[in-house]
């Protein structure tokens, strides 16, 4: 990262602080002292003039949230998936006003959910559910589910469902690969994957058309393919409002090398092949042939697309984010007009929140940003960070998920000082 970018950062440290006043509630292991837009402050590493919050935890009932949205101004809905078994999940609505712990600040709208993921506003006002195996949704104002998408696949290493809506009603939808690189039961890897034949392949990007004044499902087809595992998709435009771009962030293949295969972040055309199983990304984008597909698959154009970009390997991309630009005349905030992605993985290069500015084209350019990081693992002070989703909320402000650590988080302005201090 640059000089310049690491200078306009700062560390939400503790510590140099004393250990008196210091509190780690079992349920998150967040060590906290002060304030933090009125939650109690914990020690990541965030833009300078922005802290970050303990906003809800175990304490308050979450178990596995995966991604929340704002649904109305302090109305935060999560899918939280409860456990990878099946009909574990549930869907939340959050209040955050208080502390972890209070009583009443979450309430239970669905229960028995199929690992729950995908959680996106709609057309028509209506918010949007990725279960395992189906696709439903339901006005904000009292829940009442509508299946739109029902008998999707399920099974395998891949079965959650990530969503993003285009224009004109466009549904993008993850279909994961049932595999890791394709091996059946014998460890042999066929050509062609099994997985990638037929109408309805998986390691794919779907998409939706819905259309008419109920916003009805029209067709359902593939939209691109090779692509092992698409919880990152979201769709930027360029300057004018004119073009889309559809984006999508790819789990690549689990070698045990710590710095090989290299994550993915691809621009999605339609028809077109990523590489899945076939082909890799080195750490420079360039496309190398997978492991036990040596000697027969071909890893360049026109048969395989490369990557926009090659990200450190095993970051664990769960979620793209892109956030518009700040309206003319007002001041923006660290992540307006960028491409955010939620790093999940454990080791060094991931559990962070990190950006790219969005171009005039519509397309991400210039050095990485770390947003939110320092999340390595401190005892008495935090465990180490497992951000899973975001959403940037009415005011501006960042709210971010871990899944294993069981919390909501608030990236938001410092307090400012008293006067004469």
């Amino acid at each position: 990262m640059s000089r310049s970018v690491c200078a306009s950062l700062t560390l939400v440290s503790l510590l140099s602080l004393p250990s008196a006043g210091l509190t780690a509630p079992e349920a998150s292991r967040y060590a906290t002292q002060g304030r933090c837009a009125g939650y109690p402050r914990i020690a990541l590493t965030a833009p300078r003039g922005w802290c970050v919050g303990l906003v809800a935890d175990a304490r308050d009932g979450l178990q596995m949230p995966r991604r929340l949205i704002e649904v109305a101004p302090d109305r935060f809905w999560i899918t939280d998936m409860g456990s990878w078994e099946p009909r574990r999940g549930r869907l939340l609505e959050l209040k955050p006003a208080g502390l972890p712990g209070d009583t009443g600040r979450i309430q239970v709208l669905a229960r028995g959910l199929d690992r729950p993921h995908g959680l996106v506003k709609g057309p028509g006002g209506s918010v949007y559910i990725g279960e395992a195996g189906n696709v439903w949704r339901t006005p904000t104002a009292a829940l009442a589910r509508e299946e739109i998408l029902k008998d999707l696949p399920s099974d395998g290493a891949h079965p959650l469902k990530e969503l993003a809506f285009g224009r004109k009603g466009r549904l993008y939808i993850n279909m994961g690969s049932a595999s890791d690189a394709c091996r059946d039961n014998q460890q042999q890897q066929a050509l062609p994957c099994p997985e990638t034949t037929g109408d309805r392949p998986r390691a794919a990007v779907y998409e939706a058309v819905l259309a008419g004044p109920d916003h009805r499902l029209q067709t359902l087809r593939p939209f691109a393919t090779g692509l092992r595992n698409s919880l990152g998709l979201a769709l930027t435009r360029d300057a004018t409002g004119a073009s889309e771009r559809l984006w999508q962030a790819e789990n690549s293949v689990d070698y045990s090398d710590a710095g090989a295969p290299a994550e993915e972040l691809n621009e999605l055309e339609r028809g077109a092949h990523y590489g899945w199983p076939y082909c890799v990304s080195d750490a420079t984008g360039r496309q190398v042939v997978a492991r036990g597909y040596e000697k027969r698959a071909r890893c360049a154009l026109p048969a395989h697309r490369p990557p926009l970009q090659a990200w450190p390997a095993h970051v664990a991309p769960l979620q793209l984010l892109a956030v518009p630009p700040a309206p003319a005349g007002q001041p923006g905030q660290p992540w307006s007009g960028r491409l955010l992605a939620v790093w999940h993985g454990y080791r060094a290069q991931g559990h962070r929140i990190v950006a790219w500015r969005i171009g005039a084209d519509g397309r991400p350019t210039g050095a990485r940003e770390n947003i939110v990081s320092g999340w390595l693992a401190m005892p008495g002070l935090r465990p180490q960070g497992n951000p899973a989703g975001i959403t940037v909320d009415s005011r501006g402000r960042l709210w971010i998920v871990e899944d294993r650590n069981r919390t909501v988080l608030l990236v938001a302005p410092e307090d400012p000082k008293p006067a004469g201090r």
